[in-house]
């Protein structure tokens, strides 16, 4: 079956055929309907975060299951289903704690070294890309990385769900925990900026302020829920959120570029006692500055692993909300396209054009 396959930083992806292996016990095999593409992916392409190669990339994903393995419970074969890359063993501490988006066994949701791999091509393994690697027409995975839904979901809506809406939505209601009537900033508006937007807007947020370089990106904020907007390719952000909050800063902030900058753009545009939520992907080795004294402030700053998610509950939240009107998925989808248009993809989040691209495999 074909696939996008990483060989390599800076390399363009390469559409190929790989093998699949069978279901074994736990696992689910599902044919890929759409795939999102994420920024997430795109730091392993260019390299600002490392990766064995090869490797079949993609984890936005949705799709219908095709066969299920021993032992599997939770789905049968027709279902509906979203995947997450926040794969659960169920059993360590962080899942018994709550939260399972930090799981700390995620070996024993994978194949033991020695195993035949799930994706294979010529005989030689094929990486898994964080569990899912859903640029492929089909996707072999633990069932603990899959969450059935209701089948009158469109899936390219769906597959939003599997990480950027998450991300988003969840950095929102779940990490930071925000206020009714508070102030808002939102640092990128990009698909996970946009959902946090979204997501301060359910909330109750009464002022959301996006902050962009793109002008097309800034008007699909507004027509998303921001109140206000900044170009920051014109003016300092941090003086424009003071400006347009009295000079006070805001509540709670959110970095969805993962820009260390744009970090601490994020932390100084908080009033005393905010919280600021990092929820892109600064690249290794970069370290966040801020002046020690503005701790005295009780600013807070932290981080949020894919939306504090435990995602077999929050994602039928938010297909809830998506179906009540409250979630505007169909205006985050800026183009839909085939497997083989992954790396105009890329270039077109580059470049500002999209806020996603959808990848379809029907």
């Amino acid at each position: 079956m074909k696939a996008a396959v990483f060989h390599g930083p800076k390399l363009p992806l390469s559409i190929e055929d790989v093998e699949i292996d069978k279901p074994q016990d736990r696992e689910v095999l599902i044919k890929t309907v759409a795939s999102g593409v994420c920024h997430s992916d795109l730091h392993f392409v260019e390299g600002l975060y490392p990766y064995p190669a090869p490797a079949v990339l993609g984890h936005e994903a949705a799709g219908i299951i095709e066969e299920v393995g021993k032992q599997v419970t939770y789905v049968k074969p027709g279902d509906h289903v979203i995947c997450c890359l926040s794969v659960f063993c169920g059993n360590c501490d962080q899942c018994m704690s709550g939260h399972p988006n930090r799981c700390s066994n995620k070996a024993a949701t994978q194949r033991k070294p020695g195993d035949k791999p799930r994706i294979s091509q010529k005989g030689q393994p094929v990486n898994q890309f964080l569990d899912i690697s859903s640029y492929c027409e089909k996707m072999l995975l633990h069932e603990n990385a899959v969450v059935k839904i209701r089948e009158d979901l469109p899936l390219d809506r769906a597959a939003l769900i599997g990480c950027g809406v998450t991300t988003g939505v969840g950095a929102v209601l779940n990490t930071a925990k925000i206020e009714p009537g508070s102030t808002v900033a939102v640092f990128g508006a990009g698909g996970v900026g946009l959902a946090a937007i979204q997501g301060a807007r359910i909330a109750g947020a009464r002022k959301i302020i996006a902050v962009d370089m793109f002008e097309g990106k800034l008007a699909m904020a507004k027509r998303l829920g921001a109140t206000e907007t900044v170009d920051a390719s014109s003016s300092d952000p941090v003086d424009e959120i003071r400006k347009l909050t009295d000079g006070a800063g805001v509540d709670y902030s959110f970095e969805a570029i993962g820009l260390k900058k744009v970090a601490e753009q994020a932390f100084l545009a908080l009033k005393p006692g905010g919280t600021a939520t990092v929820i892109g992907m600064i690249p290794v080795g970069q370290k966040v500055e801020l002046d020690g004294y503005m701790f005295l402030t009780e600013r807070k700053l932290q981080g949020s692993n894919m939306g504090s998610n435990r995602f077999r509950i929050d994602m039928p939240k938010y297909i809830d909300f998506y179906l009540q009107g409250r979630l505007n998925l169909d205006d985050m989808i800026s183009r839909r396209g085939k497997l083989e248009d992954v790396n105009d993809a890329f270039r077109a989040m580059k470049a500002g054009e999209v806020a996603r691209t959808v990848l379809m495999f029907n």
